[in-house]
């Protein structure tokens, strides 16, 4: 789980997140405390902590007193729209740029658009 080279609480967070975009975690599910996230992972509590506590300050999960932390109502909206806004962002943005500067029509890409999208829908 984790490869890569950002912090290890960063990759937690990033996991959960995930988990809650894709609705594997619905609202108000409990997730795992962080001792167990950390008995299970071999990790840190403390780095499971700031994993929680972040996904706390970005409004993901919230705290139960004395039961838990649990996801966060309309935290799966809010992280689909931030990824929507990446991706159009990141994507979607610099490709249409890049087809403008070298002479596609917007009628060439909603043709494009149509052909690709009608071939998946099949």
């Amino acid at each position: 789980m984790f490869g890569d080279r950002s912090p290890i609480y960063r990759q937690i967070a990033d996991r959960i997140k995930a988990d809650v975009a894709s609705g594997a975690l619905g609202p108000d599910e409990q997730v795992m405390s962080t001792n167990q996230y950390a008995s299970f992972y071999g990790i840190n509590p403390a780095t499971a902590q700031k994993a929680f506590q972040t996904l706390v300050d970005e409004g993901v999960l919230y705290k139960r007193r004395g039961l838990g932390m649990y996801v966060s109502p309309g935290a799966r909206e809010a992280l689909i729209a931030e990824k929507r806004t990446r991706y159009f962002d990141a994507v979607l943005g610099p490709a249409l740029d890049e087809a403008m500067a070298i002479g596609i029509s917007a009628d060439e890409l909603r043709s494009f658009f149509d052909a690709r999208t009608k071939r998946q829908d099949q």
